[in-house]
């Protein structure tokens, strides 16, 4: 059985969604967005902290986070709904670090030269507006346990307009405006080759024997990207490794009072930040350490917190919130990041193959970006601009591209 479409994109996480979104808002090619899964949330998005935060170590990526979570802040008019599911919480996002070399004042200048809004605070400031936190700029030891004197820190950068969304319902809240616009979202829909002639595409076929026809097809597919470029026998100079993540959960007692903001803790190697009302903390690591272990199956791997792990991340939330029992419900989950081990950085583009098109390798970036990676990809295909683009050329991310250079490489590179 044949069909025909203008576009096709594989995979409905974030990005396949928020993709095929913005094509739709500024033209009026047919879509098809086929997907494995039987619903929505089932690969790297549904297990994403979702954390939206502005920092980065290159000024293009920190307007294209700009630009992704001016989306997510104004979601309603984005998705052209008032009652979407999906809220966007405005609780700022604290970076805790050594305070060395003056880095917050730094990061504020270069911040608010793209119009991001910024406040320093200080170990006053800190106690005042979010008592729960202990300002302390020395790590903890996350080995030993061995306890130390705590200072009161120095100079602390804050993200006014920073937050966190809730990744499953934005998911849907996509899947509901695509069928309102005749976009026709597949699930139960396994791609078994990407079809080419003469060095273009030509379509997809699917693993019951039909084929959709297409000119254009766009590899969102996050972990399980790999599969499709050997089955095209592509080639790409990139090391794209799908790779367990761990996060955990806990409940939030009535010990810890007052706000929190999402906190990314590099004194302590930890992220953290509220959800479910505020009842929930959600904990995961900044460590490039512990982004190193490859699952050779995305679609089977250990979802099971390990042990250490959980202790060691405990103890550094445990100093940075000294009022948090040593009691409570901690629960955890595994996801996945595909980390492109060369920068980790995305790779967003057409490919050698016309009309194939790659967003792949977002190393644990991808949900804060993803409405503008969506503006990058639908502005090169339809040559249409829209109200929710970006001001990053696509040419930052192209596959042909040389490597960014980092200091480090981890989720917050």
């Amino acid at each position: 059985m044949k069909s025909q479409a203008d576009v096709v994109v594989i995979g409905a996480g974030i990005i396949g969604l928020c993709t095929a979104w913005q094509i739709r808002k500024r033209s009026l090619l047919s879509i098809v967005v086929v997907e494995q899964g039987i619903s929505l949330g089932e690969g790297s998005t549904g297990a994403s902290s979702a954390v939206c935060r502005h920092r980065y170590s290159y000024d293009e990526m920190v307007n294209l986070a700009r630009d992704g979570i001016h989306a997510y802040r104004h979601w309603p008019h984005f998705i052209g709904t008032d009652q979407p599911l999906a809220q966007f919480q405005k609780d700022g996002v604290l970076w805790l670090v050594d305070g060395s070399n003056g880095w917050a004042n730094k990061e504020s200048k270069r911040l608010e030269k793209a119009g991001i809004r910024t406040n320093i605070l200080d170990a006053t400031d800190i106690k005042s507006r979010f008592p729960a936190l202990n300002p302390c700029s020395l790590p903890p030891d996350t080995k030993c346990g061995e306890a130390h004197d705590c200072n009161d820190g120095t100079s602390y950068l804050y993200e006014v307009d920073g937050g966190y969304f809730d990744p499953v319902n934005a998911l849907e809240d996509l899947r509901r405006a695509l069928l309102g616009k005749k976009v026709d979202v597949r699930f139960r829909s396994q791609v078994q080759k990407v079809l080419t002639a003469g060095g273009r595409t030509r379509g997809i076929q699917l693993d019951n024997g039909s084929v959709i026809e297409a000119p254009c097809v766009i590899n969102a597919t996050g972990p399980w990207c790999n599969e499709v470029f050997q089955q095209l026998g592509l080639a790409l100079p990139w090391s794209l490794k799908p790779t367990r993540i761990q996060i955990l959960h806990l409940d939030r007692p009535v010990e810890l009072i007052g706000d929190l903001p999402v906190c990314c803790d590099i004194v302590g190697g930890i992220y953290f930040r509220l959800q479910n009302r505020g009842q929930q903390i959600v904990l995961g690591s900044t460590l490039e350490e512990d982004e190193q272990e490859v699952v050779d199956n995305p679609s089977d791997f250990n979802r099971l917190i390990d042990d250490d792990f959980k202790q060691a991340k405990l103890h550094a939330l445990h100093h940075r919130i000294p009022s948090l029992p040593y009691q409570g419900s901690v629960t955890g989950y595994c996801g996945l990041y595909t980390v492109n081990r060369d920068d980790v950085h995305p790779i967003v583009g057409e490919s050698e193959i016309t009309g194939f098109y790659v967003a792949n390798g977002f190393s644990g970036h991808g949900f804060k970006l993803a409405p503008a990676i969506g503006a990058m990809l639908a502005k090169e295909i339809t040559g249409e601009s829209s109200d929710f683009d970006t001001t990053v050329p696509i040419s930052f991310l192209a596959p042909n591209r040389i490597p960014l250079q980092l200091d480090v490489k981890n989720v917050l590179a």
